[in-house]
Formats: structure tokens, sequence, C-alpha cells
């Protein structure tokens, strides 16, 4: 296996190349703003750095979200490109799923937690884990006093909030090398991962006005 993972759910655009066993590259850079403009080169750098040519790429892996529209959609649109034209297979993973992933790989494991991560409008996008890392309730986006969280939490969202997440600490955003050993770790099992779909949560903002009349050429 070959796997390509990204991700730009966060503010972090991140990518990885594992092969199976370990992540032979990564790069993770947090700019919310530029995740069109970096996420193909760092796809291109961590391609490099692993000495893999992108023909011989297996599967792809990419962040489904919950997150912004704007920034989200760039993940989704690069992993169809990338797996249209190289003949891959593209598997869908909960951005939150990963960050719950690498949480348990940098020592937190063996007791309920939290993943939040910022929403934006005083909102955070949020899952609950079991002490095995199983996702027990979300992803769901609410305002942080609305939730009932276990006491140890992660991600830039809970980090916003030490009212509701007191003590809360890193992994702050994801990264790439985290949601492609998730995905390989639910490949091995046989467990079916997500389409390449948005998890918005949200409505746009953009609405058509309330009385607005569509004008039909005679």
């Amino acid at each position: 296996m070959l796997l390509l993972a990204f991700d730009t759910a966060t503010p972090a655009v991140t990518a990885a190349v594992h092969d199976g066993t370990a992540v032979l590259a990564q790069t993770d850079q947090v700019d919310a703003r530029r995740h069109g403009e970096l996420l193909l080169p760092a796809i291109d750098r961590v391609l490099r750095e692993a000495g893999v040519d992108r023909h011989r790429l297996t599967d792809i892996a990419v962040g489904v979200g919950p997150g912004p529209y704007t920034g989200l959609r760039v993940g989704l649109v690069t992993a169809a490109a990338l797996g249209h034209a190289l003949g891959l297979p593209v598997h869908g993973v909960c951005t939150l799923d990963a960050i719950a992933h690498q949480a348990r790989a940098e020592g937190l494991a063996g007791e309920a937690f939290t993943v939040a991560t910022d929403a934006r409008r005083k909102e955070v996008y949020w899952a609950a884990y079991d002490a095995e890392g199983r996702r027990t309730e979300g992803p769901s986006v609410d305002r942080p006093g609305e939730l009932a969280t276990p006491a140890r939490a992660v991600g830039a969202g809970a980090l916003l909030y030490p009212d509701t997440f007191p003590g809360a600490h890193g992994p702050e955003h994801v990264s790439a090398g985290a949601l492609a050993g998730f995905a390989v770790a639910e490949l091995a099992a046989d467990r079916a991962l997500l389409p390449n779909a948005p998890l918005y949560l949200r409505r746009p903002d953009a609405q058509v006005p309330a009385g607005y009349k569509a004008v039909l050429p005679a």
C-alpha cells in the first residue's frame, strides 16, 4: 500500500504519504486563508520526500470535515480530481476521528475524551470518544456551553473555550500522518470509511433572499 492523505478542514493544510506500516513523509502548514494555494505544493513535497511517484499510489484518504465550506472543498475537489486522474479509490475520513487517533498516539489513552475544532460563530465542531478511541457521539456543531463533555478534551476548539473544556490541550489541528494512520488501520480491519463528501453540518451562509422573484425570458 502507498496511501496519500491530506486534509483542509481546519486551518492546517496537511499532507502525508503512508506505506501501510509507517508515515514516509509529512508536511503541515497552518494558514486558514491559503488552502487552495498550499495544498498541491504540499502534496508534491511529500511525494518527493517519500520518493514515491504518483502513479505508484494505491489509495487516497482525505479529511471530509466537519469544517468550513471554503477550506473543506479544496481538499475534497483535489481528492476527486486525483482519484479520477490516477484511477485510485478515495476514502473519506472524519477529521475529528483523525485528531482523536493522533491524540491517543500522543498519550491520551485509557479515558473518554472530546475532540473540538473551531466552527466560528462562537461554536465548535465536536465528537466524543470512549476510552478505546471509538466515537460515541457526533460529529455535531454546537455552542460550547450546551455540551455535556468528558473531563478531557483536545483540539483548537477546546482550547478556545477553557470554561467548557478545562485542561484542554493539543493536538490543535489534524495531522495528515494521523489521518493516514487511521485510514490504514480501518482498511486493514476491513471497516468501511466515508465517501468523499463533505460534513458541513451547517446550512450555507449564502441563501436566496426572501421575496426573490425569478425573471424568465418571454
